[in-house]
């Protein structure tokens, strides 16, 4: 049994869904209208108010997770959080309300969650699709066949600030209107060309905006009763007619949603005539479905990470022979070092496969350019701070440790850090490591214990060694060394 959160710029979101052995039945949902995306204040800010409306909303989703025996959960923030300069702040607080750790995933990650939701719920391996998921904060393109994904792009425009830019005080008009579907047009005419009508068979439209634009026109009888720019364009004429957003009565539309639907009809009519959408389904699945697949996934050792960072060091052509090498023996020295739990394992063996793509850019400073790399690129099933660890792993596997001096303060980072520095001289002497001829701990000082054959061997584990005790002593660490015979 698994739960997925979403955090979203509109609504919190909660699902907790089992694995029957063929699918993932939902067995409990849950939302609250946070509106988080409206509280950012000018400054790009959460504000007070924001926060603690989040807080108390997570604190409600937390009682209901705690009434189930769940083997997994997974917090997933999305726009608004991204978009908060004051995050950092705000998260301590809202993980300790929940009870579980929070992650602020890209837009393209959110994309292919909301596509792998969608694809599980379609029976089709061979259709060509596309899927649409209007968000508050953001608005994410999909493309795909099947189960796979060929393109994911995510566009900074949502309901959040088209109604806030646009719709002021609620108003509702004509020319509002219109000059809402131009601005939103104009964020997707560079993207559209890859996203046009020739490319996919069928268009889906995930999100809770669009379902409940597809409610209105199917219960309110308006235009062809589908998802179609004639019934779209009859709404927007309804919409207009309220006059204002506290006005809109339509039938099978909760009150909460008036405010946010403007804006979420424009972007909707926007995408529809700049890719040439004729018809949109909308469909039941999306960001929640993908999160409660992707953990069922990783609970059968299916994870997509592993092939993310194969996928990536291919691109960048590393070589798999020592990062192989540098991976396995960063693994067993972090296993002699007994972290308190294994939360870093799997970021520091992929650090060890990754630490050598800077050499694509430059072999001087290889380590800053693949911390860069690491922690700015696109790694599908990643969330922005597996990746900063990673780029902070791979930063330290060389060179001074003030660089990455605050990070020390985790214990078991530190164990990591060290682990991977370690394996990287290793690899770099040329050494066979045999981890059983190895003893290491790290408490209040780094003792090292080798076979003398090792240095004897190897005349440069010496020099390497030396300059390890001297970074380490920078940074307050003791490093002593003992060989045995």
């Amino acid at each position: 049994m698994f739960a997925a959160v979403d955090l979203g710029s509109n609504s919190f979101r909660l699902h907790i869904g089992r694995h029957d052995g063929e699918t993932i039945r939902i067995i409990k949902s849950a939302r609250d209208p946070v509106r988080l995306g409206a509280g950012l204040d000018s400054k790009g800010n959460l504000t007070p108010a924001a926060m603690q409306s989040a807080i108390e909303s997570l604190s409600r989703f937390n009682s209901i997770l705690s009434t189930y025996p769940l083997n997994a959960v997974r917090v997933v923030a999305t726009n608004a959080m991204r978009m908060a300069k004051n995050s950092a702040v705000f998260l301590p607080a809202a993980e300790a309300a929940i009870g579980y750790p929070i992650e602020i995933i890209s837009g393209e990650e959110e994309g292919r969650l909301i596509y792998m939701g969608v694809a599980s719920s379609l029976p089709s391996l061979t259709e060509r699709r596309l899927v649409l998921d209007i968000g508050g904060g953001s608005t994410e393109l999909i493309l795909g066949k099947g189960q796979e994904i060929e393109q994911v792009e995510s566009f900074s425009v949502g309901t959040v600030p088209q109604t806030l830019s646009f719709f002021r005080d609620g108003k509702i008009d004509a020319d509002t209107f219109d000059a809402t579907i131009l601005s939103a047009r104009s964020r997707f005419e560079d993207a559209a060309p890859v996203y046009r009508a020739e490319r996919w068979s069928c268009a889906y439209g995930s999100s809770g905006t669009i379902r409940a634009i597809a409610d209105a026109i199917s219960k309110n009888g308006l235009g062809d009763g589908t998802l179609s720019l004639k019934s779209l364009d009859a709404l927007k004429r309804r919409l207009i007619q309220f006059g204002q957003a506290s006005k809109i009565d339509l039938i099978g539309m909760k009150p909460d949603r008036t405010t946010s639907i403007p804006g979420g009809l424009a972007i909707l009519i926007a995408v529809m005539q700049e890719l040439g959408i004729k018809v949109m389904k909308p469909i039941e699945a999306g960001l929640r479905m993908g999160v409660l697949w992707d953990l069922q996934l990783r609970a059968t050792k299916r994870d997509r990470r592993e092939q993310s960072v194969h996928d990536f060091m291919q691109r960048f052509h590393a070589d798999e022979k020592r990062a192989d090498f540098a991976a396995q023996t960063a693994s067993d020295m972090f296993s002699l070092l007994k972290p308190t739990d294994d939360k870093y394992a799997k970021l520091l063996h992929w650090a060890g496969l990754l630490h050598e793509i800077g050499l694509s850019v430059s072999h001087s400073g290889y380590h800053k350019h693949a911390a860069y790399m690491i922690e700015n690129a696109d790694l599908p099933g990643f969330t922005t701070r597996e990746q900063r660890l990673m780029s902070y792993l791979v930063l330290a596997q060389k060179g001074n440790l003030r660089k990455v001096g605050d990070s020390l303060a985790d214990a078991d980072f530190a164990k990591a850090i060290l682990a991977l520095r370690l394996a990287v001289m290793f690899m770099h002497a040329r050494i066979k490591v045999d981890i059983d001829e190895v003893r290491l701990k790290i408490k209040n000082k780094i003792e090292l214990e080798l076979p003398k054959a090792w240095v004897n061997d190897h005349p440069t584990v010496a020099y390497w060694i030396e300059k390890e005790k001297d970074c380490w002593s920078e940074v307050g660490i003791d490093f002593s060394i003992k060989l045995n015979s």
